[in-house]
């Protein structure tokens, strides 16, 4: 079974939450766009200086839209359940 990744952008200082907010409009754009297999996307505060925004890919995906976009860090993706 392939398991998909969570690609992160990390945003820090006071307007962190908003640029995280922003980028994550971006990032549906470009699912849209290049007509990508998973259309999960999101945004977290993980403290007042700190906010990421992410997307999820598939393994096969997953080259191309780091290339392309160029994310800070990526995790093995597990749906909430």
């Amino acid at each position: 079974m392939e398991k998909d990744i969570k690609l992160i952008w990390d945003f820090r200082g006071p307007a962190a939450h908003q640029t995280a907010l922003h980028h994550e409009i971006h990032l549906k754009e470009y699912i849209a766009a290049e007509k990508l297999t998973l259309n999960i996307t999101g945004y977290q505060a993980i403290n007042d200086m700190h906010s990421i925004a992410y997307m999820v890919v598939t393994t096969a995906e997953m080259k191309p839209v780091r290339d392309a976009l160029k994310p800070h860090r990526g995790q093995y993706y597990e749906a909430p359940a």
